[in-house]
């Protein structure tokens, strides 16, 4: 394989991810930032996010690896830049393209006369790759004075990362997409990502190879199909999550259980077990962000998405489904004291967007009550992130059930299935917990002495009273 030479902008959750990676199976990668805290985190060898095997894997590729706050020292000598920064939502649900154009404008400005592939690694709307294209042209014909004639071309390659999991996914993932107008884009990336096609890197130790790894697919496809790729995969996921939940509503009202029920479908070749965890519902960077980009991409078309819209009112109302299950056994909320377990939007990462943990906080003390959190890794971020939010941050789970009315397992890290729970339920004023995941061992709770509620499962009958 032919090292190349890569240039990434911005060193977030994705951009960081797939510089560490490209590195480690070869290739020269400049990762760019302004971030001055950022980058010295990342000349340390440190990750600016918590990511398992991030660091390890940052260390095998070190001698592959720069990082810069200047185009100039990433951009001329490119072969693939990617753009890799953020694109928050705007009040609309459209995505916010401001630092997508200032990427566009500063590779623009230092593009040099050879052929370079510009990738899209950002979730972008439908077209934005032209609009990118346009961008580097004007940028580059300012700073030149002359059009760059094939000197680039835009290309979309969207990721499909799961946070937790991220090093996983980029070494061995289901597919790779690839979206461009010019077959000679599509070449360049072939060989840019042919060592992980192949799989004919030397995996690392912390991260193993799966025994069923064979070969993997490349897609490749013109820029609209793959930037639609990207948020039709996010929103079907959605709309599974949401249909479990609702059928887990239904099965509270008939005394099924959801857990059966997920099994029973699952196993059905067609659908498949994974993304059918009834529960709180999801949360993070891309689900939410995603559906809301997609319905109102739509909108620009004439057309409305009612199933997409349909799976995030379902999702949204699970947190409020949680309230009611604590308004049922309790009765009164106000002036009660609830701990939450878990503040990030699932385990094995420290990202605080859209969780549904924060939202179920705010949601608590509006009905006044007394809402203590924990988190294994999030709780200082989220004190910096959330100065208003009126909640108490414990360092310790035994410290934070002390006299307290419930708990609500709303991350399923797995630290949470071993605490100690025989100890908690002697601490608390009344041991009950809502299991936000159906994630906790039932069996040992009640044996603990606690009452169980589940999400589509019901509340552990031997501990119900008739009333309740």
């Amino acid at each position: 394989m032919k090292a190349m030479k890569v240039a990434v902008i911005g060193t977030g959750y994705v951009g960081i991810t797939t510089g560490v990676t490209l590195a480690y199976v070869g290739h020269q990668v400049t990762c760019v930032d302004v971030d001055p805290q950022k980058l010295a985190l990342l000349r340390a060898g440190k990750a600016p996010i918590y990511e398992p095997n991030l660091e390890e894997l940052m260390h095998l590729a070190r001698e592959r690896l720069r990082f810069t706050d200047t185009y100039a020292e990433a951009v001329p000598e490119a072969n693939v830049i990617y753009i890799a920064v953020g694109t928050p939502p705007t009040a609309d649900g459209s995505p916010d393209l401001r630092y997508v154009q200032a990427a566009a404008e500063g590779i623009g400005q230092h593009l040099s006369e050879k052929f370079t592939v510009i990738v899209n690694k950002s979730t972008v709307p439908i077209g934005s790759g032209n609009w990118v294209e346009s961008l580097v042209q004007a940028a580059y014909e300012a700073r030149h004075g002359k059009r760059a004639k094939g000197t680039f071309a835009v290309a979309s390659n969207p990721e499909f990362l799961r946070e937790g999991s991220a090093i996983y996914d980029s070494l061995y993932p289901d597919r790779i997409v690839v979206g461009a107008e010019r077959t000679e884009a599509l070449e360049v990336l072939y060989n840019l990502y042919r060592p992980i096609l192949e799989q004919s890197f030397i995996e690392p130790a912390f991260q193993p190879r799966p025994n069923t790894m064979k070969a993997v697919p490349l897609i490749s496809a013109d820029l609209a199909s793959a930037e639609l790729i990207k948020y039709a995969a996010n929103a079907f996921l959605s709309v599974k999550i949401s249909f479990i939940n609702e059928i887990a509503n239904l099965a509270e009202r008939v005394g099924a259980d959801i857990t059966q029920i997920a099994r029973g479908i699952g196993l059905d070749s067609r659908i498949g077990p994974r993304f059918l965890q009834a529960g709180i519902g999801w949360g993070g960077s891309c689900f939410g962000k995603d559906t809301a980009a997609l319905i109102a991409t739509a909108k620009e078309y004439g057309l409305s998405m009612p199933i997409v819209e349909a799976a995030r009112e379902v999702n949204y109302r699970q947190r409020e489904r949680i309230i009611e299950k604590l308004q049922r056994e309790l009765k009164i909320l106000k002036g009660r004291t609830i701990g939450l377990l878990g503040l990030t939007f699932k385990p094995n990462t420290d990202d605080l967007r859209d969780s549904p943990a924060l939202d179920l906080a705010e949601r608590l003390l509006r009905h006044g009550v007394r809402v203590r959190v924990h988190d294994p890794v999030a709780l200082e971020k989220a004190k910096q992130q959330n100065p208003d939010l009126a909640v108490e941050y414990y360092q310790s789970v035994l410290e934070l059930a002390e006299e307290a009315d419930a708990l609500v397992l709303v991350t399923d890290w797995a630290i949470y299935r071993e605490l100690d729970w025989e100890s908690l339920a002697q601490l608390m004023k009344n041991p009950l917990v809502v299991d936000g995941r159906n994630f906790l061992d039932k069996k040992r709770l009640i044996k603990a002495g606690f009452q169980h509620v589940g999400v589509g499962t019901g509340s552990n009958p031997q501990l119900v009273t008739a009333e309740g």
